[in-house]
């Protein structure tokens, strides 16, 4: 099945990314600076093969991979000559279980062509996309990459998500000399072949095998861990770097299952791993089987945690699961949840252009499509010239987050670590390197001099953030505030604003945290807290804080405890009311409360850091 897809339109549009006019090979790159990275894919020691007994005295994938070939030489063709900029893509779009994955990944691929066109193409030529199906059988794939180089003269490619089509396309560029992205392919011997026409966008198996493994041993202090995985390419070639890190570690995986595609029903497996007095599990596995597999252990009272790779995320894992999904934690390439003004844009474009929020395999295919088509920009119609920019590149900026490059033009990005609560996921960076630090092995506490009690009376607890003084003044929340006066106190909210000139708002913050009757702070949004919480510390005032951003309670500040958004500002006022009604207006002892995990308002209980329980 071959498919094209023209995409060429001039109109002006709201771009996720923006678009810099293209230069057209003006000032083509050159060849690129070697660099060296050593070791390779910046492992950490304690995870490199043989690093408890001695050193290599080699080391391979360390430095730029050179071409040394006449490519860089053949002549740019004249603009006029031509119609249109073709670009490849090859990935699963029909007859193959990938097939809902490829075309996420198709249509953000798409949507940078669209972008990229709407703001002027390629000298005013738009990009033209080839459409072409991953069937997974060999002899099709490579056809299709043979058609797309030979007969439609592609300038780049951008697939698939099978390794073995990737391998074989390699194989082909070797001889053919194009320029390859890989966007979302996690097989870590893609670039360890050294051909030097590849651009890996996502973090492979390596980096997500030895970063679990880093958070389940290292950090956790887990020893007994099974590993359960599909019975295909992504679960075979998924595994072996999570094993090799594992034994290094000194914790061999106690047992390995494996299931079919297609397979619903996990019972089997799951009493195998019951009688292994296994306390942990790592899924590699897609969305529906690790929903499946997830309902099915906690229906039969399993208790262990559940790790997994990036490819577990997503609403049908969810919707399957449901509540059994609380507490699975999982690497990912990037963090879904940040309030970064571009990805937001994006994930509304996006939404609005296919009625669906783009996955991973969109997000990742827009971004590394945005790669391929800025690099030609850069490089002009000269394949050779195009892997140069790839090879000389060490960071780029795209809707995803920052990437971040090695000599092999593979991207070794520190991943984030997800973590599944209520329903939703919440995001963290997790490097794989050993922490020289642990945050979580100093008591966090308060140790300055008693403070007063509050005046009789009134108590006030602030509202900081958006439209804060509309949340103070609800008459829903006043009647909460009036079922907890008790002992001549009656609660008031006071609201303060952060819109319009932060000067302004945070002085009227200080002027609120300086009245002898404030108990307590409450914040709404990242930006607000992130504010609240240095004048907190200064000032004495029990925050939380509603928000996913976890650098909030990596500080040690003992004033600061964090609800992530889907707790309502209903809940954080009655937890802040009744924390005030058991140590009584004094806002030493509210703090202490708040960090004693007392359970409060029905469910809240923050441990000492201040994060909930």
């Amino acid at each position: 099945m071959r498919r094209l897809l023209v995409i060429a339109f001039f109109a002006g549009a709201a771009m996720a990314q923006p678009v810099a006019p293209c230069s057209c090979g003006a000032n083509p790159p050159g060849r690129p600076e070697t660099r060296t990275l050593a070791p390779y894919a910046n492992a950490p020691d304690d995870l490199r093969p043989y690093s408890n007994f001695t050193q290599p005295y080699y080391e391979n994938y360390t430095k730029t991979v050179e071409y040394n070939g006449p490519g860089r030489d053949i002549p740019v063709p004249d603009l006029k000559d031509i119609t249109d900029i073709p670009i490849g893509f090859l990935g699963p779009l029909e007859n193959n279980s990938d097939q809902v994955l490829g075309r996420m990944m198709l249509n953000g691929a798409t949507m940078a062509i669209e972008d990229v066109n709407a703001a002027g193409g390629y000298g005013g030529k738009p990009f033209k996309l080839m459409v072409h199906n991953d069937s997974a059988t060999w002899g099709a794939s490579s056809n299709e990459i043979v058609k797309m180089i030979y007969d439609e003269k592609v300038w780049g490619m951008l697939g698939s998500i099978d390794p073995n089509t990737t391998h074989i396309a390699l194989r082909v560029s070797l001889k053919a000399e194009l320029p390859i992205v890989n966007a979302v392919s996690t097989d870590p011997t893609l670039p360890e072949t050294t051909i030097p026409w590849l651009l890996t966008a996502i973090q492979d198996d390596r980096e997500q095998g030895y970063t679990l493994a880093r958070r389940m041993f290292t950090e956790l202090g887990l020893k007994r861990v099974a590993l359960v995985r599909g019975n295909e390419t992504y679960g075979r070639f998924g595994n072996t770097k999570l094993k090799d890190a594992a034994r290094r570690l000194g914790h061999p995986l106690v047992l390995e299952q494996k299931f079919m595609p297609g397979d619903t029903d996990f019972h089997a497996q799951l009493r195998v791993i019951q009688d292994s007095k296994a306390d942990a599990i790592v899924l590699l596995a897609d969305q529906i089987p690790a929903g499946n597999f997830l309902k099915q252990m906690r229906e039969m009272g399993m208790k262990q945690r559940v790790f997994g790779a990036y490819r577990v995320y997503g609403e049908d894992m969810l919707r399957i699961a449901g509540p059994a999904a609380e507490g699975l934690e999982f690497v990912y390439p990037y963090d879904p949840s940040r309030e970064d003004p571009a990805w937001i844009d994006f994930n509304a474009r996006f939404t609005k252009r296919f009625g669906k929020a783009p996955d991973t395999f969109a997000s990742l295919g827009y971004d590394g499509m945005r790669i391929m088509l800025a690099s030609v920009c850069r490089a002009g119609l000269n394949r050779a010239r195009i892997r140069d920019v790839f090879y000389g590149m060490e960071r780029y900026r795209g809707v995803t987050g920052e990437m971040v490059f090695d000599p092999n033009a593979k991207n070794i990005a520190p991943l984030f670590l997800g973590t599944i609560h209520n329903g939703k996921a919440a995001f963290r960076p997790e490097p794989m390197q050993k922490a020289y630090a642990n945050v979580d092995e100093e008591v966090v506490a308060y140790s300055g001099p008693p403070l007063a009690d509050n005046p009789p009376g009134e108590v006030r607890i602030g509202v900081f953030g958006p439209q804060a003084d509309k949340l103070a003044g609800d008459s829903g929340l006043q009647r909460v505030l009036d079922s907890y006066s008790a002992a001549g106190r009656r609660y008031r909210l006071v609201g303060v604003p952060s819109e319009g000139a932060w000067g302004k708002a945070s002085n009227a913050l200080v002027e609120l945290m300086g009245q002898d009757r404030l108990i307590g702070l409450i914040s709404t949004d990242r930006n607000s807290s992130h504010l609240a919480e240095q004048l907190a510390v200064k000032m004495f005032v029990p925050l939380i804080a509603l928000s996913t951003d976890r650098s909030l309670t990596a500080l040690n500040i003992p004033w600061i405890f964090r609800m992530t958004p889907d707790g309502s500002i209903e809940q954080a006022v009655r937890t802040m009311a009744e924390a005030t009604e058991k140590a009584g207006a004094n806002r030493g002892r509210v703090r202490q409360v708040l960090a004693s995990g007392t359970t409060l308002a029905g469910a809240v209980q923050f441990n000492a850091r201040g994060e909930m329980q």
